[in-house]
């Protein structure tokens, strides 16, 4: 194991939780859900799916989506790219804009 595998890993351990997998794959189905249920009516109700806010939201529903099912990518460099740690965040500003 690498000294950069070895530090990722040791990264992603606080997360290493069943709930924080359940809430993390909780928000990826939702999200995906909403866009694939009324996608005129999700994109009206956070702004639009302009360049950014349609990237950040794939890219964090697919990394939650792969978090949440409890996949862990076998390489230090994906498992950076797939961070829960940005993902998260974002899947809950999205969402919050889209409830509130």
């Amino acid at each position: 194991m690498s000294n950069l595998s070895f530090w990722v890993k040791r990264l992603h351990q606080p997360l290493d939780n069943a709930l924080l997998r359940a809430l993390s794959l909780l928000l990826a189905l939702l999200s995906a859900g909403l866009v694939m249920w009324d996608p005129s009516h999700f994109a009206q109700a956070i702004g639009g799916f302009g360049p950014i806010i349609s990237t950040a939201l794939i890219w964090s529903t697919c990394a939650a989506m792969i978090f949440g099912v409890g996949f862990i990518p076998r390489r230090w460099y994906w498992q950076l790219i797939f961070t829960p740690y940005i993902a998260m965040p974002i899947l809950i500003y999205i969402l919050q804009l889209r409830v509130f």
